[in-house]
């Protein structure tokens, strides 16, 4: 399951709430108040894609203390769905490479996402002849969540439907049906918070990337929610939204093939904008991200517009 690009998205939209819900110790020694910058281009340079790989969220962002002093932060999430021996040693390799860029602190923190109950690596550590390395990180396993739904369920925090919609992808896996029910609950309890509508969108986005659904019950789940009674506190998902959000995967698609293929690839961008499906265009991202030449992302669009012209 694709999962990099939603939860990459939702770390930068949802920030403080992100802080606040996983890691509380970080959140009250940060002054939102004057902002946030994230240093994804810096990071690119201290730590290359093909380091990385596709089931890796890398976030540095630069943020500013209650007590005024300046702080490289780094946000990393694990979004692998198997245990990883290596994961320790890459924390601490991350941290030293960003401090030894920026000679700032550096606070690196992981999110685990895999289903694995025993995978809990906080710490890494290193001994020879009585030279000794430990270097420890906060973690957070998701899954242990599970344990606490009835809070999810009754929290105000917008990060709890997050949390719940990412353990309810992982529960109906192979099950469309119950898959399409509890994504119809959830989005129906983001409404329901009486959420600014700003707010409502970006979570949205989230519970609609991370749960997919075939084509014609995803559309059915639209109507059935746009069509639910509107209240002050329940602002649907207009169609003109869901146009927006279908253009912005347009756009990042296009500036993708742009990025790997120079020219003949921002010609090709442009059979982007007439795919009008946000899931088509969720999985075409992913696949962008592991082709290596132009003529693959060429059979890409082919395949997906060939049962139209037949």
């Amino acid at each position: 399951m694709e999962q990099d690009s939603p939860w990459k998205e939702v770390v930068e939209d949802l920030l403080e709430d992100f802080l606040f819900t996983f890691f509380p110790e970080v959140y009250k020694e940060i002054d939102f108040s004057k902002g946030c910058e994230f240093l994804d281009k810096e990071l690119q340079q201290i730590i290359p894609i093909s380091e990385t790989g596709k089931r890796i969220v890398d976030k540095l962002v630069k943020v500013y203390l209650h007590d005024g002093a300046e702080k490289r932060l780094l946000i990393h999430i694990e979004i692998q769905g198997y245990k990883q021996d290596e994961f320790p040693e890459r924390m601490y390799v991350y941290n030293y490479r960003i401090f030894d860029k920026f000679r700032k602190d550096v606070v690196s923190l992981a999110l685990l996402t895999d289903d694995n109950p025993d995978f809990r690596p906080s710490e890494y550590r290193r001994s020879r002849l009585g030279c000794n390395l430990i270097f420890e990180f906060p973690m957070v396993k998701i899954i242990d969540y599970r344990e606490r739904w009835a809070e999810l369920e009754n929290s105000t925090n917008p990060f709890a439907l997050v949390i719940a919609a990412f353990l309810k992808t992982l529960e109906t896996e192979g099950n469309v049906q119950e898959r399409y029910s509890w994504k119809k609950k959830l989005l129906l309890s983001l409404y329901e918070r009486g959420m600014q509508r700003e707010m409502i969108l970006k979570i949205y986005k989230f519970i609609d990337w991370m749960m997919k659904l075939p084509k014609e019950l995803n559309d059915e789940l639209y109507k059935q929610v746009k069509a639910a009674k509107e209240t002050p506190t329940m602002p649907y998902i207009t169609t003109a939204e869901r146009i927006g959000m279908e253009k912005g995967l347009a756009q990042g698609l296009a500036a993708m093939l742009e990025m790997k293929f120079g020219k003949p690839g921002q010609r090709l961008g442009q059979r982007a904008y007439q795919v009008e499906d946000i899931d088509t265009l969720q999985k075409l991202m992913a696949k962008v991200k592991r082709i290596k030449s132009l003529p693959s992302a060429k059979k890409m669009f082919d395949e997906i517009e060939s049962p139209v012209a037949n």
